[in-house]
């Protein structure tokens, strides 16, 4: 028997507070009916012998102590899916806010996800082509992965992870679905109709189920929106048989919110004012990722987070690090010198690329290709630090083949158009063109067959417009 409630003990920020309750459950919704007939939402947050701690959706401004009405629905916080959530743009809540009326539900699933047991995983394999080479060519995307984007403040990473959506597509056509669901938290007006607007543009709406929460929602709506992306897409991941690749933008907003919350509970504060259990939320997310086994589908994340202070070291990113398979870190520096998507390659890996990649799944050559660029530009980097002490004109002769090479890898490979999609074969030839700079004797990574078959110095100075009798190429962008 449901039981109703009469009157509140305390309001505190978002949370009431009820007393004497008896038979609830933790995260269990309710109603709560205010004196003019409004009926509000709310989940138990906390529970202390016999007072509830509720968190309200909408807010508490205008609830009596006295007379406000609680009723517990006994069961936690749901979602109404079916394949009708694709194309449809929803709230935070789940509630559709696209002007095209409620979806047919076919299904009611728990937010929260349901236990997976470890043994059914299956280890991710194969790879997500993004047209994106500093992403195909060097921190491949795998099926089933969590690859997080490290941004800062003022960065591309809206740009960068709508060109994602436009472009991203599964590797092999064996008549195999792919998806997207595009959670947006904390985001501003403007922001989110940019990402409405570009996806309209782009004609891929249709294959996206976007939830929006903006900057001026409750908080609560903030800490449900990934949870609500999440379910929909393990629905049709394993119960539709697609692959779905969701992207969740920006954690640093979902976790701030989840401070705000902590805060307003009295809990005792950790790192940064963060609450304790931030990394067990984090991985609650992020361990949501993945494959079943005797499941046609994958659940694949793309987490983007805001780095405050661009500090790598701040407690989200790096809790984030320690969940996640690697990171793709976009660099100022290279964003100042007008490279988009400004990916900083030495800090940025994909930890699961080794078995998504070569042959069957890009090309035989992809690791040694990918050994010897990453290899290639961390010398860069040395020959630019020995320059910037002892001036260009004192290094040796093959060290200013390298900063030849590095301006031409970030000029040709890491810049590339917003609209620009290369295929796999495109990324993997652009890079032999950009290693064909360096004399042969300097790629020490790459098996020598590989060598013979693709090294072409002649065509490479064509194609960048190189005078072979130029040692150094001063271009910067």
């Amino acid at each position: 028997m449901k039981l109703q409630y009469i009157g509140l003990n305390e309001i505190k920020g978002p949370l009431v507070f009820i007393d004497n309750v008896r038979g609830i459950a933790f995260e269990e919704v309710l109603e709560i009916k205010l004196n003019n007939g409004e009926i509000r939402h709310g989940r138990v947050v906390e529970i202390d012998d016999n007072l509830a701690a509720v968190l309200v959706f909408e807010g508490t401004n205008e609830l009596s102590l006295n007379n406000t009405t609680a009723k517990f629905l006994g069961h936690p916080m749901e979602i109404g899916v079916s394949k009708e959530v694709l194309g449809r743009m929803f709230s935070g809540l789940g509630s559709p806010i696209d002007g095209l009326g409620p979806i047919y539900v076919e299904k009611t699933l728990d937010i929260n996800g349901l236990p997976l047991n470890p043994v059914a995983r299956e280890y991710p394999r194969n790879y997500i082509n993004t047209g994106i080479s500093s992403i195909d060519g060097l921190t491949t995307l795998i099926r089933g992965q969590k690859l997080p984007i490290f941004s800062g403040a003022g960065l591309p990473h809206n740009e960068l992870a709508v060109q994602i959506v436009k472009q991203a597509k599964i590797a092999d056509k064996k008549g195999e679905e792919f998806c997207i669901v595009f959670a947006a938290m904390g985001v501003k007006n403007d922001v989110a109709d940019f990402f409405k607007r570009s996806f309209e543009e782009a004609g891929v709406l249709e294959k996206v189920v976007m939830f929006l929460n903006l900057s001026n929602d409750p908080i609560i709506e903030r800490l449900i929106a990934p949870k609500c992306a999440l379910t929909t897409a393990e629905y049709l991941a394993y119960e539709k048989g697609m692959h779905v690749l969701v992207i969740l933008t920006d954690m640093t907003s979902y976790c701030e919110a989840l401070r705000e919350f902590s805060s307003s509970k009295g809990e005792i504060p950790g790192r940064k004012g963060y609450p304790g259990y931030l990394y067990s939320e984090l991985a609650s997310l992020y361990e949501r990722a993945g494959i079943v086994k005797d499941s046609k589908g994958s659940v694949t994340q793309i987490p983007i987070l805001t780095m405050p202070n661009d500090d790598i070291t701040h407690p989200i990113p790096d809790l984030t690090g320690y969940i996640t398979e690697g990171q793709i870190v976009l660099s100022r520096e290279l964003h100042q010198k007008g490279v988009y998507p400004p990916v900083g390659v030495l800090p940025s890996l994909s930890r699961l690329m080794k078995d998504g990649i070569g042959q069957g799944y890009t090309r035989d050559d992809h690791q040694d290709l990918m050994n010897q660029l990453y290899a290639s530009y961390a010398r860069v980097m040395d020959a630019r630090s020995l320059a910037s002490v002892i001036g260009e004109d004192e290094l040796s002769g093959i060290d200013k083949k390298y900063i030849q090479f590095g301006n031409l890898f970030e000029k040709h490979y890491l810049n590339q158009n917003s609209n620009q999609n290369r295929s796999i074969e495109e990324t993997l030839d652009l890079g032999w063109s950009l290693l064909s700079v360096l004399p042969k004797s300097e790629l020490d990574r790459v098996d020598e067959k590989l060598v013979d078959e693709f090294y072409n110095q002649e065509k490479a100075f064509r194609e960048f417009q190189i005078d072979d009798k130029i040692v150094i190429h001063k271009e910067a962008m």
